[in-house]
């Protein structure tokens, strides 16, 4: 696996694909993550902070799961079910990310995929709310039986794409995307403050900071200017 890059200077990496999550990677959806969750650790018992740090990256079954070690997986597959609905009617709050609806208009002709722990409803809720159009190639949670941190969803994406995953690069935000990404064998973009402690192969503090090249060989060239320090 690459090692992280430590450099101030641009980072340059190229793909044949690009695999990109959705919510803090396309979608700043923090605000209604934030108070479902909260509300259901509340419910619970739960430190909502704790819970928040969990919950960033997986599907809501497995975030349970996590939280509440000993209770019944049917029970969290249920609960989760109310929670996606929750989820999906919430939209206030919601915005694209910095750069997000010009970075999706520069990968036209470039092979992308979503890549998201949501279904299929919430995600085409939250992109709708951001103003963002839906890529054409999309793994949601129902194409998937193991949720973020494992790589089936990624390895799924670069399978649809029919790319290698050594030639893909992976786009995400959290601590459970990032590792699904590097276990699928493949470079990470981290985005966002939630990326940087997690060892992505560079990182970046929004879409604005990313300059795509496509190239004559079918690949694209993608310029990463790192955070300020």
């Amino acid at each position: 696996m690459p090692a992280r890059t430590t450099t101030d200077a641009p980072v340059v990496l190229t793909a044949k694909a690009l695999l990109l999550d959705m919510d803090g990677t396309l979608v700043d959806s923090d605000a209604v993550v934030e108070r479902c969750w909260r509300a259901w650790a509340v419910s619970h018992g739960l430190d909502p902070e704790e819970a928040l740090k969990v919950a960033h990256g997986r599907q809501g079954h497995a975030t349970m799961a996590a939280l509440l070690p000993d209770r019944p997986m049917e029970l969290n597959h249920a609960e989760n079910a109310e929670m996606l609905a929750r989820e999906t009617a919430d939209t206030e709050g919601i915005v694209p990310v910095g750069g997000a609806a010009e970075f999706l208009a520069a990968l036209a002709g470039v092979p992308h995929a979503l890549v998201t722990s949501a279904d299929a409803a919430l995600a085409a809720v939250r992109m709708a709310a951001a103003g963002l159009p839906m890529p054409a190639v999309r793994v949601t949670a129902e194409c998937v039986r193991a949720s973020k941190p494992h790589p089936e969803g990624f390895l799924k994406g670069a399978a649809a794409l029919g790319v290698d995953p050594a030639d893909c690069v992976v786009f995400e935000d959290s601590g459970a995307g990032i590792a699904a990404g590097r276990a699928a064998g493949m470079r990470v973009v981290g985005m966002g403050p939630r990326a940087a402690a997690h060892a992505p192969t560079a990182h970046v503090p929004d879409l604005t900071a990313v300059e795509l090249t496509p190239a004559a060989n079918g690949t694209v060239r993608l310029t990463l200017r790192p955070p300020a320090a």
